[in-house]
């Protein structure tokens, strides 16, 4: 989004001004340090101070707090990055905050301290083309010790001046260019962050990219100016997990009111409500909910409300939800089929790496199905010497539309199956080695199977911007299919995910999944399931097994469908 009002100051003005301010600190240190070396050489010493280290005490937290808020509620913007370690990234946002957000005015009155951490209360008049508006918020900054020169300073980062902003963000006070929008669900019925703190991001999402189409007039606000976006008319895509995805500019203050435009969406605002009680249900969760025989997002949830869109952006390792892909793949290869003798053996090792079962089961004289309703791993493991080191990158772009650019109307991850060799290609057909997805992709993986074929998600239909929705090469033959929806339906009522789904009827299927992460004491849990006209995922990270985890969201949804 392009800059609004005056623009910042130059980096090249804040490096000199930030520059004339060293020197001058610099010649006064050096003065007041010869005289002390004057007098300490007529006693016969000639040693400097030692440098302080250890944490801040909590007279100098309080100091240096009273000090740098004292100074940028002067609006001495460089005399306040004189007091943080980061004085030019600290001198460019205060002198922002003033000049491109346009604060007139503001007073910062600072809590009580917690170690060297001190609470502090912001209240700012923002004064634009003759409109005024009152904006307060809390914030908080930290205090550290430089190591150099044993000085306690604030430590900078870009949350002091905002809570919301990240490294680049910018805060701006202007016309807003994209008009406001009234989103309105399936039905017609209006979709609010008030009434769904969900869809945040989403809503920002949506009337940044269709604001204009909608119909609106832009007004006056105050806004998050987002560093990290990639501005394709599609949306940038996520990255690694998540961390560099596209994050929508977000308004935080309303000086005077546009008129929306009305906006229609695919999702449903009832099932968008029992999908944020499921989601909320546990610390951090996300699921997506979709109808299997047009890919329209049904709903989407985050918990928690108001953190990264992980439904939708998130990228993380599926675990053993990838062995319908997986499964997919061997049939369609004659290397299993339900009903046909499958080995399940305790280890198998492939590529030097060992795999196991969970607690290292196996199964003798087993099927295909069993191993597919119990989640073994090594029954996909050694098949892996049989395949072709892109064939399950293929399988997944060709028939379930992973690795595709999906245009579903608003930022989106959409999922990476990386050709890969030896022992990763193996960990790749249990959801492990380079294999990313997230809650949206996992719910349309149930989705293809469910319908048979693959349909791109979408929030927003196509023909309100006219983009071309991403399409598969090919169907899942009619056997393939059917041996899914078998697979899946065992699962469901006899194999992992049976506890969860249990009181479930009608046409169904699920499968659950358990991702180890480095470093994590509990694997991620996941869970992708369908039943009749929906399909929905979740992810719990840290949350155990899927079907435990996972399990009991997913079935949350599925069964408000009664």
């Amino acid at each position: 989004m392009g800059s609004r009002g005056k623009p910042k100051r130059s980096s090249a003005q804040v490096a000199v001004i930030a520059g004339a301010i060293a020197a001058t600190v610099g010649a006064g240190g050096y003065g007041a340090y010869s005289l002390m070396s004057s007098s300490d050489t007529a006693s016969g010493e000639n040693r400097p101070a030692p440098v302080k280290t250890g944490p801040p005490s909590a007279v100098e937290v309080r100091a240096i707090a009273r000090d740098f808020l004292d100074a940028w509620a002067a609006g001495a913007s460089d005399r306040a990055a004189a007091l943080t370690d980061d004085r030019e990234a600290a001198a460019t946002a205060l002198t922002g905050y003033r000049k491109e957000a346009h604060v007139a005015k503001v007073s910062l009155r600072a809590g009580t301290p917690t170690g060297t951490t001190v609470p502090f209360r912001v209240s700012a008049e923002i004064s634009y083309e003759g409109k005024r508006a009152t904006w307060t918020y809390e914030s908080e900054l930290g205090v550290v010790r430089e190591k150099k020169t044993g000085k306690a300073l604030v430590g900078w980062r870009p949350t002091v001046v905002h809570p919301d902003l990240h490294s680049g963000d910018t805060l701006k006070t202007g016309r807003s260019e994209a008009p406001p929008i009234k989103a309105v669900d399936r039905h017609g019925a209006a979709l609010t962050e008030k009434e769904h703190p969900a869809l945040r991001e989403v809503l920002s999402s949506l009337r940044e990219r269709y604001g204009e189409e909608a119909g609106g007039t832009a007004g006056v606000e105050l806004w998050i100016a987002r560093a990290d976006k990639a501005r394709a008319d599609s949306g940038s895509r996520a990255q690694a997990d998540g961390k560099d995805a596209e994050r929508p500019d977000e308004t935080l203050k309303v000086l005077s009111e546009g008129r929306p435009g009305t906006l229609r969406t695919t999702l449903d605002s009832e099932l968008q409500t029992v999908t944020e009680k499921a989601a909320g249900k546990r610390p951090k969760a996300a699921a997506a909910v979709l109808d299997p025989d047009t890919g329209e997002i049904l709903a989407a949830a985050n918990s928690p409300a108001r953190g990264f869109n992980t439904a939708f952006q998130g990228s993380f390792a599926p675990g053993s939800t990838m062995k319908v892909i997986s499964s997919a793949l061997l049939i369609d290869k004659d290397l299993a089929a339900y009903g046909k003798p499958h080995p399940c053996p305790k280890y198998v090792t492939y590529g030097g790496w060992k795999f196991q079962n969970d607690d290292k089961f196996e199964i003798k004289r087993g099927t295909f199905e069993q191993s597919f309703a119990r989640s073994c791993n090594t029954a996909f493991i050694s098949q892996a010497e049989k395949l072709d080191d892109d064939d399950l990158t293929k399988e997944a772009r060709d028939v379930f539309g992973i690795g595709l650019t999906w245009e579903t109307g608003v930022p989106s991850f959409d999922g990476a199956v990386p050709v890969q060799t030896g022992a990763p290609k193996a960990a790749s057909l249990i959801g492990q080695g380079g294999v990313r997805m997230n809650p949206l992709t996992m719910a349309s993986v149930a989705s293809t199977v469910r319908s048979g074929a693959f349909h791109q998600p979408y929030i927003v239909a196509p023909s309100v911007d006219k983009r071309q929705l991403a399409k598969s090469s090919r169907p899942l033959s009619a056997d393939t299919a059917k041996q899914l929806r078998s697979l899946m339906r065992l699962t469901a009522t006899s194999g992992t995910a049976a506890e969860a789904m249990a009181g479930l009827d009608g046409k169904l299927g699920a499968k659950t999944g358990s991702a180890e992460v480095d470093g994590q004491k509990k694997p991620n849990g996941w869970f992708t399931a369908y039943r009749n006209g929906l399909a929905a995922a979740a992810i719990v990270p840290g949350g155990g097994h899927g079907g435990s985890s996972a399990g009991p969201l997913v079935a949350q949804i599925l069964r408000s469908a009664d």
